[in-house]
């Protein structure tokens, strides 16, 4: 067995682990923790397409160069219950690990966009002792009276106050079946002492027009002692250009400062959609956006304008910028029983800053011993 397979990154290629399998983390994150770094997310090995598995769980990896991944199994169980929210064939996406110091336990949130209707986004929370261990699920359930999106979790260092920042998909008190309406701004929570609930209030920013123009998949972290949040088009697995936006506070006046993939010549943020950041706990500036290509079938002529052509499509106020059977046929991909999850690829790329402006380039490959 060859341990040491790697000594670089490679965005967009195959990634195996130790044992020379797949890597199954999608929508995941890294976390540096016991001296070694973990990476986690999405199992989706049984998701192959026209199947009713969305997810097998969450499954975590550990490495201590973060390029050679051990698979320490799943942490986080699928459900062979039909009425379980974590059922297989419910839609589990994104989930995030913080640690509590107070408690000593490790805490995770996962979305779930419910298969039966799915502006209806819960979240769900389990807790572990060690992060290697089996985390048991304590609550599955709606919070703010909102339909609580793609989300991120983040930790005040100073204060030990946590956050969740999510999208806010809809407000049950409105008409959450009117497209148009959803996905209308990023709400900021704080987290209860525990880090295992909200604490009731939240505040929303980021306002958009919703439906084809909202943002969803908010991607936490700081630095200079600013905050930012990397956010996606809403477009489901067709990848779309990558937005920031930046704050001195936690909830305070979020300001978007435009795209971040600067040699982007598809505007698809290189065919993959941000999870979350990493910030190398020994490098004195290194940021890594972690990101899947989940769609690894897109056709060669994918047009650069597809996320405007989209927006087209639903705005009254604009000429429609291509024909609804060119559309589908482009969106075809993205069909359940043509899309294959299982082999969606990864793209890793360092953020690099133009003064306080995060941006972000094409490598074929890079290496972490390149950085100070």
């Amino acid at each position: 067995m060859n341990t040491k397979r790697y000594d670089r990154f490679y965005p967009g290629k195959v990634w195996l682990d130790t044992e020379g399998k797949r890597i199954q983390a999608h929508g995941g994150s890294i976390m540096y923790t016991n001296g070694k770094y973990y990476l986690y997310g999405e199992n989706k090995e049984k998701t192959l397409p026209g199947s009713e598995v969305w997810h097998w769980g969450v499954r975590l990896y550990s490495s201590d160069d973060l390029y050679n991944w051990t698979d320490e199994g799943n942490i986080f169980e699928p459900s062979h219950d039909e009425k379980s929210p974590v059922h297989f064939s419910q839609y589990l996406d994104r989930p995030h690990i913080i640690f509590n110091e107070k408690t000593g336990k490790y805490i995770m949130w996962i979305k779930i966009m419910k298969k039966e209707k799915m502006c209806d986004q819960i979240m769900v929370v389990a807790v572990a002792d060690n992060i290697t261990d089996k985390f048991k699920m304590i609550s599955a359930k709606t919070i703010l009276g909102l339909s609580s999106g793609d989300f991120d979790l983040t930790i005040d260092e100073k204060t030990k106050r946590a956050y969740i920042y999510f999208d806010k998909v809809h407000d049950y008190k409105t008409n959450c079946d009117d497209y148009s309406k959803q996905h209308t701004h990023i709400v900021c929570a704080p987290l209860n002492d525990d880090y295992t609930d909200v604490c009731g209030t939240y505040t929303e920013h980021l306002e958009t027009r919703g439906g084809s123009y909202g943002r969803e998949a908010p991607s936490f972290f700081e630095r200079n002692g600013k905050k930012y949040l990397f956010t996606s088009a809403t477009t489901g697995y067709i990848p779309n250009p990558t937005e920031c936006a930046v704050c001195d506070t936690y909830d305070g006046d979020w300001k978007n400062i435009g795209t971040v993939h600067i040699n982007d010549t598809e505007n698809t943020s290189f065919r993959s959609q941000i999870s979350s950041v990493f910030k190398h706990p020994f490098k004195k500036d290194l940021y890594i956006a972690v990101a899947d290509r989940w769609l690894v079938n897109m056709p060669d002529d994918f047009p650069n304008n597809f996320y405007d052509v989209l927006r087209s499509r639903n705005d009254p106020e604009r000429a429609q910028l291509m024909s609804d059977e060119e559309i589908e046929k482009i969106r075809s991909c993205n069909k359940p029983d043509v899309r294959n999850t299982s082999i969606a690829d990864y793209v890793y790329l360092p953020i690099e800053f133009d003064g306080d402006k995060p941006v972000i380039k094409w490598r074929d490959e890079w290496k972490i011993e390149d950085f100070e």
